[in-house]
């Protein structure tokens, strides 16, 4: 009897031992670690993480609150906007179609589409579909994203006819510039080939066979009550709640609304290359999973800052939907996704079965930090500061980004005056995509209206002699722009021209791109 005790209270011990052992390795707790000290360097109010490995969840876990004030935590199956994220799903979604013989990467996209034209006749002859999904059109970095960014009220197929209007960059296929319009074109290849629309097909044939159970693609989803978080940008200076933006008409470009979970789900199915978890079945084949993870359009490795040197990448480059480069001797195809106020990355690890996902309400570096701090941890790598790095890069581009303002600011000539009387800017302006914007006298100063862009109303600033400063009356789009006027031999303003004020402004905003003449003034009420 007491033997057995004996044995029985080794056998305990061994257990307990064990488990303390197993404990020990766990990386939860220090995955909880890495997210409050994300959460607490970058200010972030709420976040949610996934980790997965050899097809198995490692973790899936909310921290933080949805709202900044209120008290209801982010959990798991919190819905963040995935933004960019989505493009992957778009990628996925055609390669599906490939694998059924529907479609083929070759296809030229206006036999698909036939009302399909970009500027340049041979680009519009020879655009395949392949070549929607790698950012290199020709056009420049975010061109066009006016058309749905801040949102506006133009429809899907409104926004790919104006592509026609649009003056490339640089030539076809020679050089990577991001570009959200060629998704939104790849959505509407999904429904020509289909006769679906893109969310329609990602919902039926991604999202229930992967078991994304909560995700959806479109903010007009959401139902009172549902478990989602509240996205929180800077505005003056302060962190302050703002509205979810409506992507519905660029939605196969960053519509996407997805937690932590149900991303688990999704990762494990990207690392088994297509193969559905509990059988055979897969989602699309494994020669699908190698295109998409292909680099179709390199990008130069530029020399990172001296702490990054280490893990500097040596070679970088985007695939069908996915960022590809190597860390630490591995592939890793990557995506990050930014909305106002949300911020998403995606990080695979495709040679050894590794995914993280991270996913933050507010408008931070936290969800690029955080990751690469799990990946290491998941690498069982040497650990790189990368919270403290990417909060010092941070913090240094601001002040850089100061100090650019200021130094613009005092080589102004400030007591210049403009050309022509307040009024006579006043009219209305077009661009050859955008459309029509109003500038008005109200008061003692002009006012500029984007048409078809409600949140884009800003109080113009005299700067300088025909400039000013469009100062947006939403405080929270940290994108103030410069407005020229060019005035011709008879005394008149002949063009408008506008850019950004600081180097910081998200490149979505490309008023560069614009470039606006008067309309002639509407007949009067009345007039013969």
């Amino acid at each position: 009897m007491r033997e057995n005790r004996i044995r029985g209270s080794i056998a305990c011990c061994a257990v307990l031992l064990a488990a303390s052992a197993l404990a020990a390795q766990s990386p939860v707790p220090r995955i909880d670690a890495l997210a409050e000290r994300a959460r607490a360097t970058f200010a972030v109010p709420g976040l949610s993480i996934a980790v997965v490995k050899d097809g198995a969840v490692v973790l899936v876990k909310g921290y933080g609150v949805k709202k900044l004030g209120e008290s209801a935590p982010v959990g798991a199956r919190t819905l963040f906007g995935i933004a960019s994220n989505t493009k992957a799903f778009i990628a996925a979604s055609l390669a599906i179609l490939v694998d059924e013989g529907k479609l083929r990467w070759d296809d030229r996209v206006v036999d698909l589409l036939p009302g399909f034209a970009m500027s340049d006749p041979w680009v519009t002859r020879e655009m395949q579909v392949r070549d929607l999904l790698c950012h290199h059109s020709g056009l420049g970095l975010g061109a066009g994203d006016l058309l749905f960014f801040p949102q506006t009220d133009f429809t899907v197929a409104e926004i790919v006819r104006k592509l026609r209007f649009i003056k490339p960059a640089t030539s076809f296929r020679t050089t990577y510039a991001y570009s959200n319009l060629m998704f939104v074109t790849a959505g509407e290849v999904i429904r020509a080939v289909t006769g679906k629309s893109w969310d329609e097909f990602v919902r039926e044939r991604i999202f229930a066979p992967v078991g994304m159970t909560a995700s959806n693609t479109s903010i007009t989803g959401f139902k009172p009550g549902d478990d989602v978080v509240t996205p929180h940008a800077e505005s003056d200076g302060m962190l302050k709640p703002v509205a979810w933006e409506n992507l519905d008409n660029s939605g196969a470009a960053g519509a996407i609304n997805s937690n932590a979970d149900d991303l688990a789900r999704w990762m494990i199915v990207q690392l088994d290359k297509g193969k559905l978890p509990g059988g055979e079945a897969r989602l699309f084949s494994e020669d699908r999973s190698r295109e998409m993870w292909t680099v179709n359009t390199t990008i130069p490795v530029g020399r990172p800052p001296a702490p990054l040197a280490a893990v500097a990448p040596h070679f970088a480059g985007y695939g069908l939907g996915w960022f590809l480069r190597d860390y630490r001797g591995h592939t890793i195809a990557n995506h990050a996704g930014g909305l106002i106020g949300l911020t998403s990355r995606v990080f695979l690890a495709t040679d050894l079965r590794i995914g993280v996902a991270v996913l933050t309400n507010s408008e931070t570096l936290a969800s690029g930090a955080l990751s690469w701090s799990l990946v290491d941890l998941m690498l069982g790598a040497a650990a790189t500061d990368w919270i403290g790095i990417l909060k010092q890069q941070d913090d240094d581009a601001a002040n850089a980004a100061k100090a650019a303002e200021a130094e613009s600011a005092k080589q102004r000539a400030a007591d210049s005056k403009p050309s022509l009387a307040l009024d006579a800017y006043a009219g209305r302006y077009a661009d050859p995509w955008y459309g029509e914007v109003v500038i008005a006298r109200e008061g003692d100063r002009l006012v500029l209206r984007f048409a078809h862009s409600a949140g884009l109303v800003g109080d113009l600033e005299h700067w300088q002699h025909d400039t000013f400063v469009a100062r947006w009356r939403d405080r929270s789009l940290r994108a103030d722009a410069y407005v020229t006027f060019t005035i011709d031999p008879d005394g008149a303003v002949a063009q408008m021209t506008m850019r950004p004020v600081s180097k910081l402004t998200d490149f979505s905003f490309d008023f560069q791109d614009l470039l606006f003449t008067p309309l002639p003034e509407v007949a009067q009420s009345g007039a013969k």
